[in-house]
């Protein structure tokens, strides 16, 4: 993330960083249950997930990057220039094809169901075989199975670690260390400063709920699992989360979530249209004029809270998501 976008603090604390030694190579580590060995720096990349591409490019490689794929909302503005020069080889899924012909020295993937035994671009085996690494995001493993569920189970609370252990990792592989820690330094002064505000609101008894879409409007909708980085955001925001499975995404019916009755609803917006209610503002409509869901407190008393997607996933924007929420509850007049 360049200089002229980083708070004073955080940029304070990445310049305080000493400068970190270039990556010693063979480099060996092991990512998502795959042992992979980098005699050299990739001098191209294939990303797939947009949590991947932007990452490569915080860490000034977008240079490098040959395409790109799976997007959910506009790449971050200081990128809009940079990411309108790479080729967008699909908006949702790629192909084997399309992502091979690019002949990239490393594919750097945000889900394993990507790429995993049943990969719907295909698996690591076959990308090995044509000579092509493949980069996993840790986030998307970090003890979580994703043999279950639509989008994997956790086994334990979502860590922001996890993302910064990518960001470190890919700033290794690529030999550029230096600028790893420096942005996983400032993401870092970011989330506890955005923890800290929170906080002193002293929260006890409010409840949350993450909104990320729907197959269709009259259907249960996806909702963010407990353990995930919504289920990560309200815990150190000190709200309780409404939906109690450890899937990632799992659907909940409206007559269920009403029960619940949470003090705030956050709903994503992407520039996705997969499902009706990707769009942002057929879900802001259903939830005013539904007979069950109108009915919740927090549709009454307006306190909704609009997030990017892409924030709602593991990513470096998840400390964006955490600031825009603790901007947002004081108004709420919670306790």
């Amino acid at each position: 993330m360049p200089a002229r976008f980083l708070p004073a603090a955080a940029l304070g604390a990445a310049l305080a960083l000493p400068a970190a030694a270039e990556t010693t190579y063979p480099l060996s580590l092991t990512n998502c249950g795959v042992d992979l060995t980098f005699d050299k720096a990739p001098e191209s990349a294939v990303t797939v997930g947009q949590a991947a591409t932007e990452i490569l490019y915080s860490l000034g490689l977008g240079d490098k990057v040959l395409g790109t794929s799976v997007w959910f909302t506009k790449v971050l503005p200081e990128f809009e220039e940079l990411n309108s020069k790479v080729e967008r080889l699909a908006d949702n899924d790629p192909s084997f094809e399309s992502v091979v012909n690019r002949k990239p020295d490393l594919v750097a993937v945000q889900y394993e169901w990507h790429v995993g035994p049943q990969g719907i671009v295909a698996t690591r085996e076959q990308f090995a075989d044509v000579g092509i690494p493949t980069y996993i995001l840790p986030a998307d493993c970090w003890k979580k199975d994703n043999t279950t569920g639509s989008d994997g189970t956790r086994q334990a609370l979502f860590e922001m670690k996890s993302v910064y252990a990518g960001v470190t990792e890919l700033g290794r592989i690529f030999n550029v260390p230096d600028k790893g820690e420096e942005l996983v330094a400032t993401l870092k002064s970011r989330e506890a400063a955005a923890i800290e505000k929170a906080r002193a609101l002293n929260l006890t008894g409010a409840s949350a709920l993450f909104w990320f879409s729907s197959a269709e409007m009259d259907v249960d909708p996806y909702v963010a699992g407990r353990k995930g980085p919504p289920g990560y955001m309200m815990e150190k925001l000190g709200l309780r989360n409404v939906v109690e499975s450890d899937e990632e995404w799992p659907t909940v019916s409206w007559e269920t979530i009403a029960r619940a009755n949470p003090s705030v609803i956050v709903v994503a917006r992407m520039e996705r249209r997969r499902f009706p209610a990707d769009d942002v503002e057929k879900k802001l409509e259903f939830l005013k004029t539904d007979p069950v869901a109108s009915q919740m407190d927090a549709v009454k008393n307006n306190r909704i809270v609009i997030l990017d997607a892409h924030s709602m996933d593991p990513s470096i924007r998840n400390v964006t998501a955490l600031e825009t929420l603790a901007e947002a509850l004081p108004a709420f007049g919670l306790k």
